[in-house]
This record gives C-alpha cells, sequence and structure tokens, in this order.
C-alpha cells in the first residue's frame, strides 16, 4: 500500500473531475425535451445522447483501469479530463441529433479514462481502515452529481439554452485539470500486458446487446437490416459476453477481468448491487422529467427544483455514511438504503396523475436523498476493501465497469418501457405525436401520459431490490491487518487463497 501522509487535498483535486463526468451521466435528462424540440427528433434519439454517454463511458472501463496501473493514474486522469473538456465543446457546438451523439460518445471515452483512478488512488494512498470517510466523500459525490445534474441542467437550459450544459464543462475542466497536476501524487506504475481479445470481445458484446434493447420497439423487435434481427443482434451480444468470460478464464496471459477477485465474495455482491443502482438511478430521472414538463407544464428549472430535497439529503447525510461504515457492518446500511430508495420510486409513481398536488413529489424526493446516501459509500467501501495495490486498477474498472452497464441498460430498458407504455396508454396515433412534442402535451393526453410515466417508474423500484438483496448477503468486513497480511508487499498479489471470503 502506498499510503501517504495528506491524501485527502489529493482526493478533492480528483473529485472535482469525478463531479463533472458523473453530472454529465444525468444532466442530459432534464434538457430532453428542448433538446428535441431544437434539433427536430424525438424521443428514441433523444435517448441515444445518454445512451451513447453511457455506453462510450462502460466499455473502455476495464481496459483503462489498467492503462492507469501501467502509466500512472494521475497521467491517465489528466488525459482522460482533456478529452472530456474538448468534447463537451463539441457538445455544445453540435447542429443535429447525429453530431451531438457522436460528441457525446467522446465525451464518455474521456469520462472512461478518468473514472477508474479516482478509486485506484483512494485505494493505493489510504489504509483499508481510514478509506470509509473517503469513499463516503467519493460516495457522496456520486451520489451528489447523480441527482444535483438535472437541477444544474435545469438551470442552464431556461437561463441560456440547452447548448450550457456542455458549455459549462470547459471552466470546470481547466480548473480541475490544474488542481489535478499540482496535488495529486505520482503513484508507482505496474506493467501490464492487455488482452487485446477480452477488449474485442466485451465491447462487442455490449454494443450489441444494448444496441439490441434501445431499437427495438423501433424496428417492432424485427428485422433491421438484411438478415439481421433485433432478438438475433440481443442473443448474439449475450453469446459474446459469454464467450468473454470463458475466454477470461482459460487465457494463459493477463486477463482483462481477473476472475480471482470474484472469489473475494463482497466484491461479487457489490459489483451486482452497484450495477442494480447504476440501472435505477440512471432510468428513474427519464419518465419524471418528460412527467413534470409535458404534463405539468413546468420550465426544466422548475421540474429540476423538484429534486432539491433528494441533492440536500444525499449530500448532508453522505459523510457521516462513510465514518459510519468503519464502525458497523455495511450491509445493513446498504440495505436499508436500497429499500428506502425502491419505497420512494413507488411512491413518486403512485403520485403520478395529472392533479396531484405538486408538492407532494418533494417527499418521495427526500426519501430518495436519505436512500442514496446511505448506498455509495458502504458499496464502494465493500467492494475495495480487500484489493491490493497491483489490483487497485483492475477492481476499480471492474466496479466502475458494472455500474456504468447498469446505467446504460437503464437508459435502454426505460427507452422502450416509456415507448411501449404510451402506446398502450395514450389513443391510436398519438403516441407518436407525444414522443415528438418539446412542449406541454394537450389537456387531453394528460391522463393516459402521466399513467405511462408512472407504470414506467416502477420498473427502477423493482431493479433496486436487486441490490438490496446482494447487501444483505456481504460477510462482515475482516479486521485491518488481516487484509494486510494477505497480501505479497513485493508483488501485491494474495498471498492465499483460503481468506478470500
Amino acid at each position: 500500500m502506498e499510503i501517504v501522509a495528506k491524501p485527502w487535498p489529493a482526493l478533492w483535486a480528483l473529485v472535482l473531475g469525478f463531479f463533472m463526468i458523473l453530472v454529465d451521466s444525468t444532466i442530459v435528462s432534464v434538457a430532453n425535451p428542448k433538446i428535441m424540440e431544437g434539433l427536430n427528433t424525438d424521443i428514441n434519439s433523444v435517448i441515444w445522447v445518454t445512451s451513447a454517454y453511457l455506453l462510450a463511458y462502460a466499455v473502455p472501463l476495464l481496459v483503462t483501469g489498467r492503462l492507469g496501473d501501467k502509466y500512472g493514474p494521475k497521467n491517465l486522469y489528466l488525459v482522460g479530463l482533456s478529452v472530456f473538456t474538448l468534447a463537451s465543446l463539441w457538445c455544445g457546438l453540435s447542429g443535429d441529433i447525429g453530431m451531438l451523439i457522436w460528441a457525446r460518445a467522446v465525451q464518455g471515452l474521456g469520462a472512461a479514462m478518468m473514472t477508474p483512478q479516482t478509486m485506484a488512488v483512494i485505494t493505493r494512498i489510504f489504509a483499508p481502515d481510514k478509506r470509509g470517510p473517503a469513499m463516503g466523500l467519493w460516495g457522496a459525490t456520486a451520489g451528489v452529481a447523480m441527482l444535483v445534474g438535472p437541477i444544474l441542467g435545469g438551470v442552464l437550459v431556461d437561463g441560456l439554452g440547452w447548448e450550457w450544459i456542455f458549455f459549462v464543462n470547459v471552466p470546470v475542466g481547466i480548473v480541475a485539470f490544474v488542481m489535478a497536476w499540482r496535488l495529486v501524487p505520482k503513484l508507482a506504475t505496474h506493467n501490464h500486458k492487455f488482452d487485446l481479445l477480452g477488449i474485442l470481445l466485451s465491447s462487442v458484446g455490449l454494443f450489441m446487446l444494448v444496441f439490441g434493447i434501445q431499437e427495438g420497439e423501433k424496428y417492432d423487435w424485427g428485422t433491421i437490416a438484411g438478415p439481421f434481427s433485433v432478438w438475433g443482434l440481443i442473443i448474439a451480444g449475450v453469446v459474446v459476453l459469454v464467450l468473454f468470460v470463458i475466454w477470461q478464464a482459460v487465457t494463459k496471459g493477463e486477463p482483462l477481468v481477473p476472475l480471482h477477485l470474484f472469489k473475494f465474495r463482497n466484491f461479487s455482491l457489490a459489483n451486482v448491487a452497484i450495477m442494480s443502482m447504476g440501472f435505477s438511478i440512471t432510468a428513474m430521472s427519464l419518465p419524471l422529467f418528460f412527467y413534470y414538463q409535458l404534463v405539468r407544464g413546468m420550465t426544466p428549472t422548475q421540474s429540476a427544483l423538484m429534486m432539491i430535497p433528494m441533492a440536500l439529503f444525499s449530500g448532508i447525510l453522505a459523510p457521516f455514511v462513510g465514518k459510519l461504515v468503519d464502525i458497523v457492518n455495511p450491509r445493513y446500511v446498504a440495505f436499508t438504503g436500497f429499500i428506502l430508495m425502491s419505497v420512494s420510486l413507488l411512491w413518486t409513481a403512485a403520485l403520478m396523475s395529472a392533479d396531484t398536488p405538486i408538492w407532494l413529489f418533494l417527499l418521495p424526493s427526500g426519501l430518495l436523498g436519505i436512500a442514496s446516501s446511505g448506498i455509495w459509500a458502504p458499496l464502494s467501501t465493500t467492494a475495495t476493501r480487500n484489493l491490493g495495490p497491483r489490483e487497485a486498477g483492475a477492481g476499480a474498472g471492474i466496479y466502475n465497469t458494472t455500474r456504468q452497464i447498469g446505467a446504460v441498460l437503464g437508459s435502454a430498458a426505460i427507452a422502450v418501457l416509456i415507448t411501449a407504455r404510451l402506446s398502450a396508454e395514450l389513443p391510436a396515433g398519438s403516441a407518436e405525436g407525444a414522443q415528438g412534442m418539446g412542449g406541454q402535451l394537450p389537456e387531453a393526453l394528460h391522463a393516459g401520459f402521466s399513467t405511462a410515466m408512472a407504470q414506467s417508474t416502477i420498473l427502477p423500484a423493482a431493479v433496486v431490490l436487486l441490490g438490496a438483496a446482494m447487501a444483505i448477503l456481504f460477510a462482515k468486513p475482516r479486521p485491518v491487518d488481516a487484509i494486510y497480511a494477505e497480501f505479497d508487499p513485493s508483488a501485491g498479489k494474495p498471498a492465499s487463497a483460503s481468506q478470500q471470503h
């Protein structure tokens, strides 16, 4: 472990950039109706603005974690931050939906270079028994960013136009670059060989799976082109991902995903739990903001302000939760957080009608903030507690990849569900018009549209229960001395598999 005397300045420097890239995971949701209006596009196309970012973010994470190990987490973080900042400028200058989607994909690539480095640095410069507060800050950053994104987006869209949700990243990116350059230490590098076949299989499999899910409704779940069908693409994606896992198990070189990490029970469970969180936090915002703006006639700023209780509770409580997980078993905290999150989303869905007093939505919003604060830090602390320095990059890459895969699948699945429920709940011929409408809906469509959005919100409420099931199965954290003894300081590899639980 490369413990440093004053690790907090480095962490604060990384947190600024990490906050920025996570804000961009959710900031577009509140701007979707205005982007649809400004670029003359429909719901399915505008959701690809989010999905392209999330997909380009998720696919490279496995290899960018390793690149950080090989070339130094600081160096890769700075390169990624530069790519992200320049791509943000490109996004704001885009004049059509196709250009915006491409720019968002490049932006996601920059984010993929940055994210694993933040967790890897925490794992390497903080002792295991001191990581709770550090992961609390990391978790608070993740939670608040994904909740504040829509609020910030609303203010920018109403005040300056949708382009400014991207332009604002340019000055923030410059400040973050200077801070990281000065405050983040250079850490020892570890030589890695890169699994090129593994990279290809994981990238192709994930793309086919997500593209098939998201575009299925557009092609009526039938033929896309020639011999290619939607279901064929989805099944092929699953098969390729299975081949990827098999290859990781049998390759004699250095695998992209060291499967032995999954012998750590808590690492495996935390990865499934964070995937469900990524899915739900991404999926929940789309139907909610469409409801606020198209049914209730709110501006982007007004709809975003409905998220303030969520952001406040999450931001205030997360640091305290970070300290708490160093004292009590994280499974109780995370389990409670997941259950409360499901309750808050079901509560929100129950309120979605055309005439519900709008202030009532502030109550489940506050509960969602309380729930979120109890999830991020316990999961990240549990996932990384048993990792050695040589495995920090790979472990962080895997953990963040599963979170982003969850977010990608959440974005794709909610797009399909929203489209299907609109077709079911609105009169024949009006669903297509509703999907392309950037302003408020005609009053005659309010009830059906509200019902469709409420039904869609049940999906993330159900998926998040998977996270609760994983959290309650967490094993009790082992003492710090046992963790240190498990690793050979010269190699950073587990000395014995007997304690890998």
